[in-house]
């Protein structure tokens, strides 16, 4: 199968995904149990959109602890590029619906002193997709946003992806851009991916 391919059965999955809100919070719950995410000072989490894991409930629970937590926003960089900007978010009232009916800060306030991460800032990073494996391999909507973002990352910042154990496949289908995860975790199992491997040896 091709990417294409892929996307179109993942979708279907995710989009199948019986009672959403409850297989979202076991899956947030179990991430926000990893000791990799309690140690962590700076945790990036994606707020959802349509049939994606449901994070918006851990965030609010986040924002009332000691981790600073970041939310991306889309947006073009001077060079016209595709990119995701990230926003330390502090309350919910600084948000409102974007690209996609995303929640995201509002245009008038992404200069905001203060309020801008790097990526390289980040210790954990909560990542969404269409469909991924047990070796850490994703697949996202091909825009690239998160490739580009990804590949800025600290060596050592761990890469979570999320998602329903329906949208697992056997092996997605990866190219020289795409990024392994550290972990995959759904609402079974936390995986193991390749770029933990990687690192280690």
């Amino acid at each position: 199968m091709n990417k294409a391919e892929q996307r179109q059965i993942a979708y279907a999955a995710r989009n199948a995904q019986a009672d959403k809100d409850t297989v979202s919070t076991k899956i947030c719950r179990r991430v926000r149990e990893q000791p990799w995410y309690q140690g962590a000072q700076t945790v990036m989490w994606y707020l959802h959109c349509r049939s994606e894991v449901r994070t918006l409930a851990a965030v609010v629970a986040e924002l009332d602890s000691d981790k600073r937590i970041v939310v991306p926003y889309c947006m073009v960089d001077a060079e016209g590029q595709k990119q995701l900007g990230l926003w330390h978010l502090e309350s919910l009232a600084e948000l409102q619906p974007g690209m996609w009916n995303i929640l995201e800060p509002p245009r008038e306030r992404w200069s905001e002193q203060g309020k801008q991460f790097r990526a390289d800032e980040l210790d954990v990073v909560v990542v969404p997709g269409v469909a991924f494996d047990q070796q850490g391999g994703r697949l996202g909507n091909g825009a690239g946003y998160y490739d580009r973002l990804l590949q800025k990352v600290r060596p050592d910042a761990v890469l979570a992806a999320i998602g329903y154990e329906a949208q697992l496949l056997p092996q997605v289908v990866v190219d020289e851009y795409d990024v392994f995860m550290d972990f995959v975790v759904t609402e079974q199992a936390v995986y193991s991916g390749k770029r933990r491997t990687c690192r280690r040896t």
